[in-house]
């Protein structure tokens, strides 16, 4: 008795979860009574075959009851055809069961991450577990670990070489953004580093607010290791284009910078990496600049700027669904298979 209790429980409870997201298509439900009410049928321009001897015989050999057409007859409607119009207007109405409804933290918080892939990021002069690694894998552990405590911000991810290119556009799926990052290899958009063609591309992909035509709760991270050697985008003046639309830039500049002397001063400058450009490009934008010469201090930059950019969640339900209304659909399809094979049968019994 229970068992069955609990049963009924359940369904009722189901019930109660159904929606009709399209109820205004039962106004059509008296449609078909109102057309066979109020509508005349059309008048037959065919005679019938006058035999008059048969009429006669007939009227005597049966009784009168089964040569007269009584009107009620005509006026009803077959109740298979009124089952099958129901289940259609049902179908129509487009019932749906929703789930049990799971929350879901919204930031505001739009966030772009852009990793160098130029050749100097596989010098490996990065420590992670005891381990010496190449710079891009350091990246890789700190970033991923990042982008898993930013639930709720939408976050996109963009690499950059010789050119720069939009790995993922903003979105809610971390996972994904992940994903696209651990996948990432040295050298695949090229071995120079273009710098403002990051900042330029971030630009691109952003959508600004209507109302103040600036991206406000935008933040992009870009992450380097070398001084712009490539791109048609100028750094400093893509900083600027930046303040104006209100995007703050953290610059981070990943390995140690070693000061040149001799020949290698002669051939490839000072330092390695251009410290002073990324601090002005921080300074312009109102972000910061920061130098990590070893995985524990990239960690504790993301963690600086994990809280630096802490904002507070908005909570929202989300319900998954599921769609009924193939069932009711699927049954008016079976009624209508009977009542196409009666009509078949009727018409070859009438030849």
């Amino acid at each position: 008795m229970d068992w069955n209790l609990n049963h009924f429980n359940h369904w009722i409870s189901l019930l109660s979860d159904v929606e009709f997201l399209w109820l205004w298509v039962i106004a059509f439900l008296p449609l078909p009574w109102l057309i066979h009410r109020f509508v005349k049928p059309a008048k037959k321009e065919q005679r019938p075959l006058l035999a008059p001897h048969i009429v006669q015989r007939l009227s005597q050999q049966l009784p009168p009851s089964l040569l007269v057409q009584t009107q009620n007859d005509t006026q009803r409607i077959p109740l298979l055809f009124a089952l099958l119009w129901c289940l259609l207007i049902l179908a129509a109405t487009r019932p749906v069961l929703f789930m049990s409804p799971n929350p879901f933290e919204v930031s505001g918080k739009e966030m772009v991450i852009a990793v160098d892939l130029s050749g100097s990021m596989q010098k490996e002069d990065m420590y992670l577990g005891g381990y010496d690694v190449d710079r891009l894998t350091a990246v890789k552990a700190v970033v991923s670990t990042f982008i898993e405590q930013r639930q709720g911000d939408r976050i996109g991810l963009i690499v950059f070489g010789t050119q720069a290119f939009l790995q993922s556009p903003l979105t809610y799926d971390l996972n994904t953004v992940k994903t696209l990052l651990n996948e990432t290899a040295i050298g695949m958009a090229g071995n120079n580093t273009a710098i403002g063609d990051a900042i330029g591309l971030t630009l691109k992909h952003l959508k600004p607010n209507p109302k103040t035509q600036k991206y406000d709760n935008a933040v992009l991270i870009l992450l380097t290791d070398g001084s712009n050697t490539a791109g048609q985008v100028d750094p400093l003046q893509a900083a600027e284009k930046a303040k104006e639309m209100g995007l703050k830039i953290y610059t981070i500049a990943v390995g140690r910078v070693t000061h040149r002397t001799g020949l290698d001063l002669f051939l490839a400058g000072k330092t390695d990496i251009d410290v002073e450009s990324l601090k002005r490009i921080a300074k312009l934008t109102h972000g910061q600049f920061f130098q990590a010469n070893d995985t524990q201090q990239l960690s504790e930059i993301y963690q600086y700027i994990n809280q630096l950019e802490s904002t507070e969640h908005e909570v929202f339900n989300y319900r998954n669904r599921s769609e009924l209304y193939v069932w009711p659909l699927g049954l008016a399809f079976l009624i209508s298979l009977l009542l196409a094979q009666g009509y078949l049968r009727k018409q070859g019994g009438g030849k």
